[in-house]
């Protein structure tokens, strides 16, 4: 079945033959999509949820759908470590969890769902950073959440057995984060992309390098594709992924060119124009990619703004994009 027949709708779709799609719209911060493989009595779960409410709905959900199956789920895999893909992970007992070398170490040295708990508590002290973080993250509720850790971690490909069919993981970070995963199903021609695809929203570059990314989508371009299953955003198909490349591609280039004029990453962040990208949301994020790429041009010499000044900056791109100022 093609991607246009697919609704943008929260909560479970069946793309047929075993493979689920749980979709949170509208994609934008912390409204994130899972995925479920299931077949001759087993099942493997492609991410968990930004908080505990969120991922007991959506496994509930799923065991209602497949209650055999899914009534103990055999493996989770995480995409990369990002919350809002790993926060509800102590929910899925008993599962092995599998993912990235790299998106182990970031999960074992960010501060967990207790440093999001944290800044939440203290967001009226930060200012406009603070007042943008809690008013993105307010649906989420951080406390009390013990990320439960990968137990099998691996580099390159992995494919994990599920039933009768295969789910072939392959690392093509660091792009988003320092570990991002695909989960691939090569029977079923389904992708679960995790945060390397954004549709209908901007992408944000955490790690880099930027031709990882590119990269990435040329891959997924080549593979033997009919569904796509986004980490953010509805189910789509290649055009999906072609669409995110040339995003990439296109910041790319016009960051360059500032860059090599002197112009600074802020100035060039709000000159770039976004106009081809009008429809997509959380356009703010140009500020996090113009600093990563930055960063990357100058071999690592430019330093990475704080988190604090990003979310400041992001704040006031927001705001004057809204005012048309």
């Amino acid at each position: 079945m093609s991607a246009p027949a697919w609704t943008y709708s929260k909560g479970l779709h069946d793309l047929g033959d075993g493979c689920y799609a749980y979709l949170q719209p509208d994609g934008s911060w912390g409204w994130s999509n899972a995925g479920l493989v299931v077949s001759a009595g087993e099942s493997l779960l492609v991410d968990t949820l930004f908080d505990l409410k969120l991922t007991r709905e959506m496994l509930d959900t799923m065991r209602r759908a497949e209650p055999k199956a899914a009534a103990r789920i055999g493996t989770l895999v995480n995409t990369h470590s990002n919350g809002d893909h790993i926060f509800g992970n102590e929910l899925v007992a008993g599962a092995e969890i599998i993912a990235s070398r790299a998106c182990d170490e970031e999960m074992r040295h960010d501060g967990g769902a207790g440093r999001l708990a944290d800044f939440k508590r203290h967001a009226a002290a930060m200012g406009e950073a603070g007042k943008f973080f809690a008013e993105i993250f307010a649906p989420f509720d951080f406390e009390g959440i013990n990320v439960a850790m990968p137990t099998r971690t691996f580099g390159g490909e992995l494919d994990v057995p599920v039933g009768d069919k295969t789910v072939r993981l392959i690392e093509v970070g660091p792009a988003h984060t320092k570990g991002d995963v695909l989960a691939y199903v090569p029977a079923d021609r389904v992708v679960y992309t995790g945060d390397i695809l954004f549709v209908g929203g901007h992408p944000i570059i955490w790690a880099g390098p930027i031709r990882n990314w590119i990269k990435a989508c040329q891959l997924m371009l080549d593979l033997d594709l009919e569904t796509v299953v986004p980490g953010h955003g509805p189910i789509t198909d290649k055009r999906g992924v072609a669409a995110v490349k040339g995003y990439l591609e296109y910041i790319e280039r016009e960051a360059r060119k500032r860059f090599d004029a002197g112009m600074p990453a802020a100035d060039a962040a709000r000159d770039i124009s976004l106009a081809d990208y009008a429809s997509w949301g959380d356009a703010e994020r140009i500020v996090v990619n113009v600093a990563t790429l930055y960063r990357e041009f100058s071999g690592g010499a430019a330093p990475m703004p704080s988190i604090a000044e990003l979310f400041s900056l992001m704040a006031e791109l927001r705001r004057n994009r809204r005012t048309g100022a």
